[in-house]
């Protein structure tokens, strides 16, 4: 297993975010994190990666607990992809891919072959390598998380984690994210608003609902009308896809 999480639990004061959620995520799986607004995804996501301190229970990634992993040790093989993040500084592609080295060098050592070869994979495997020496701030939306991903992938992550990586971008630019990531040798766990987008490239989807675990499978077990109806509070048929097979999902808007 990549990741195993023990009953975790969070909260703010007295509020509970995250209730006592368990699961497991194996070796290359993309699993993907739903749930209405507010039901603890990208909680639970911070907390999986380390980013936050469960009140209860215990993350461990590759048989490690990761509370006794010291952070630098713990982002050389874990990374984070943040929901649209941005800068204002003009810096180039390559740049900001360059800032992906940071956890694999101390603070006198120069810049290496490795650091470079990882760079340069990074950029190949998002498809921006034509783009390195333009400006960040010249990129579109879907330009820029391309970027944030190669970043993420020049840490060398055996882990990745995104927090609605495909968030206010049109539909091409969230497709093409979405298998880019699905293309990628690593662990993904990727939480997810569109549910027919979840249901196209996650392996298995958990599901949330005010901070607990409600559903645990593959799309097809999932994502039925019953399960829409109960967590969404909104009415769906659902039906495989004539294009890839996996369910989708036609929202009854009433009109």
């Amino acid at each position: 297993m990549s990741v195993v999480a023990d009953h975790l639990s969070w909260g703010v004061k007295r509020k509970a975010i995250v209730k006592d959620v368990s699961l497991r995520v194996t070796d290359g799986e993309t699993l993907g994190l739903i749930g209405p607004n507010g039901s603890g995804k990208s909680s639970l996501l911070r907390l999986l990666a380390g980013l936050k301190r469960p009140d209860q229970g215990r993350v461990t990634i590759h048989g490690k607990d990761i509370a006794a992993i010291q952070r630098r040790a713990l982002a050389q093989s874990v990374a984070f992809v943040q929901q649209n993040a941005a800068t204002e500084t003009s810096v180039s592609v390559r740049d900001v891919v360059r800032l992906g080295r940071t956890p694999h060098r101390s603070a006198l050592s120069g810049w290496r072959a490795a650091d470079q070869a990882a760079v340069d994979g990074a950029l190949a495997r998002v498809g921006m390598t034509h783009l390195q020496d333009q400006s960040w701030l010249t990129l579109s939306g879907g330009e820029r998380q391309r970027v944030h991903i190669a970043r993420a992938l020049a840490q060398s992550p055996t882990v990745l984690f995104l927090d609605e990586p495909t968030n206010h971008l049109d539909i091409h630019h969230q497709i093409e994210i979405l298998q880019t990531v699905r293309q990628l040798n690593v662990t993904s766990i990727v939480a997810l608003h569109d549910l027919n987008l979840a249901a196209m490239f996650c392996d298995r989807i958990v599901v949330l609902k005010d901070g607990a675990l409600v559903a645990s499978g593959t799309p097809e077990t999932v994502l039925t009308e019953d399960l829409i109806a109960n967590v969404f509070r909104v009415a769906a048929a659902v039906s495989p896809s004539p294009h890839h097979g996996r369910p989708q999902i036609h929202f009854h808007t009433g009109v």
